[in-house]
């Protein structure tokens, strides 16, 4: 069976971002991309209410995914494009979608001001709850936005991609979160970018600001041990160009920092199957809200 890359779609500035950045990947991919626009039921007492108008309703559940598709269609014609409307939960929805889709795309608000990710209930809810891969896009997202600077000091899709950037933990590297990012860069002709923070273990902590030589030992392991888990993966891809950066202090903090120069940003996430609910883990849940690139989240064992 054939994967698609599946966009959600509900009309938001945020959905039509994702649907363009989902078909370029669909695109770079040749895949069929899927547009599943969800209409959420009212409550009864509501729906008996004349708040919306039919023709109001007519252009939620019909003109909004007819047209996004349309759009879709004129500016990328070698993408296969088809529309799924379906009723439920978004959130539930949109997980069960994923779940025969090489990759899941939906929007997130842009936060004002400032770069970065607003992600709503719905967005985090999938997240944690599918075992695909979820691409989180910004309102706004250019392709542009996606690649280096032109001669005259622009962002242009004719440049290349900036790299991709992976957040690697080196105490447990996970072959699906490592291929993805890996196989991103050889799709874009891009470099990969590897960032792994550090902290030491909390009975080094007292000893680290007066002994330098303790903090420097500490720093080679973290690169050697860097290097061990990127080293299969350098030969199994042998055109990509590498960057490794291990660096002491928060993973997250230098993710996001890092993103500014990103094309796609590639995190992981554990996969729990726990009576008491589901968990993004702390470095990811904070990359999805202030990175500045797209994000691929990758769910692993």
């Amino acid at each position: 069976m054939v994967r698609t890359v599946v966009a959600g779609l509900d009309g938001s500035a945020e959905s039509l971002a994702a649907v363009e950045w989902a078909a370029r990947e669909a695109n770079m991919r040749g895949l069929p991309l899927k547009l599943v626009h969800v209409w959420e039921p009212v409550p009864e007492p509501i729906a008996q209410a004349p708040l919306l108008g039919a023709e109001t309703q007519q252009h939620w559940t019909e003109r909004i995914p007819r047209e996004a598709a349309d759009g879709v269609r004129l500016r990328h014609p070698g993408v296969d494009v088809t529309v799924e409307q379906l009723s439920g939960t978004p959130r539930d929805v949109l997980a069960r979608a994923a779940k025969d889709a090489e990759l899941l795309v939906l929007g997130s608000r842009g936060l004002s001001g400032i770069g970065g990710f607003l992600l709503g209930s719905v967005g985090q809810a999938v997240v944690a709850q599918t075992e695909r891969p979820v691409v989180l896009v910004r309102a706004g997202e250019q392709a542009a936005d996606e690649h280096t600077m032109d001669p005259s000091g622009i962002p242009s899709a004719a440049s290349p991609f900036r790299p991709v950037l992976l957040g690697l933990d080196t105490d447990s590297p996970h072959d699906t979160v490592i291929e993805f990012a890996f196989d991103a860069a050889v799709r874009r002709e891009s470099g990969l970018r590897v960032v792994h923070g550090w902290n030491p273990p909390p009975y080094y902590a007292y000893g680290l600001p007066t002994d330098l030589g303790l903090h420097e030992e500490l720093a080679k392991q973290q690169v050697a041990a860097l290097a061990e888990a990127l080293r299969p993966w350098r030969q199994k891809f042998p055109t990509v160009e590498v960057v490794e950066q291990s660096r002491y202090g928060s993973a997250a903090n230098h993710l996001v920092d890092a993103s500014h120069e990103a094309s796609l940003v590639v995190v992981g996430r554990r996969i729990r199957r726990s009576p008491f609910g589901t968990h993004i883990g702390p470095v990811t849940h904070a990359v999805l809200h202030h990175a500045t690139a797209p994000v691929a989240v990758v769910a692993h064992g």
